[in-house]
């Protein structure tokens, strides 16, 4: 069987100490494959952002392993876990994290000039990924003077620069009217079909869930239930620990 690109092993994440410990996740073992879409589905405070800052190697599980391709992402440390994490991932989060009176392209090449990529290779490239979400003529605008979708355009952008295999999405619809989500979401999942890029959304919206070719379900720090989605007129199939509707799940 091919090799996950990423995998989580009986993760466990735990914060405080005696009394005041917290299990954030219990257990959490999960596959996900080359090209795959997967959503993270769960309400506020399920557990299912700590599990993609695990899987984005932005924090390490209290026991229990994150595997990239196979291997223990425990491995990998200082330089070598910053230039991993900045040349495999891109994030595309709901609050934009950009930096408002900087031109678009310079938020754009931020992770070109983290990598050390010289200034016109980093604008060539920023320039390729704006073009390609259609942004160009934006270049020069400070992204405070962007409309919500065209900030989450330019989030898109930067989380491509890099020519990433996995794009992390943490509610990337989740400040944006249903027009304007329509979209960015249209631009993800084209980039996962025709790039092949693995793409995992985290989000509690159960229509954005439905596009993805996985779902998993996770309440109170475990996974609860796993759903495939089917081809047209092709029954779902539910796999793992099945608990009832998802609105049952989510509750």
């Amino acid at each position: 069987m091919p090799v996950p690109v990423l995998a989580a092993r009986d993760v466990h994440k735990s914060y405080g100490r005696g009394p005041t410990r917290f299990d954030a996740l219990s257990g959490v073992s999960l596959d996900i494959g080359a090209g795959e879409s997967l959503a993270i589905v769960g309400k506020s405070g399920s557990g299912k952002s700590t599990l993609m800052h695990l899987l984005a190697l932005l924090d390490q599980p209290s026991t229990g392993a994150v595997e990239l391709s196979g291997r223990n992402a425990a491995a990998l440390k200082g330089a070598a876990l910053n230039s991993t994490r900045n040349q495999t991932f891109g994030f595309v989060f709901q609050q934009f994290f950009l930096t408002p009176n900087t031109s678009v392209l310079d938020n754009v090449t931020l992770p070109l000039r983290i990598a050390g990529i010289r200034g016109a290779e980093r604008r060539r490239r920023g320039m390729a990924a704006l073009e390609q979400l259609e942004l160009a003529d934006k270049a020069k605008n400070k992204a405070t003077d962007l409309s919500g979708g065209q900030k989450q355009r330019v989030v898109i952008a930067r989380a491509l620069v890099n020519n990433p295999s996995v794009i992390f999405a943490d509610e990337p619809t989740g400040n944006l009217d249903s027009a304007t989500g329509k979209v960015v979401e249209d631009i993800l999942f084209e980039l996962n079909r025709s790039k092949g890029i693995t793409l995992i959304i985290v989000t509690h919206d159960e229509d954005l869930a439905a596009r993805c070719d996985r779902r998993v379900y996770i309440r109170d720090g475990k996974l609860v239930d796993s759903l495939t989605t089917a081809a047209p007129g092709t029954p779902t199939a539910s796999t793992g620990a099945p608990t009832g509707t998802t609105s049952e799940i989510l509750v």
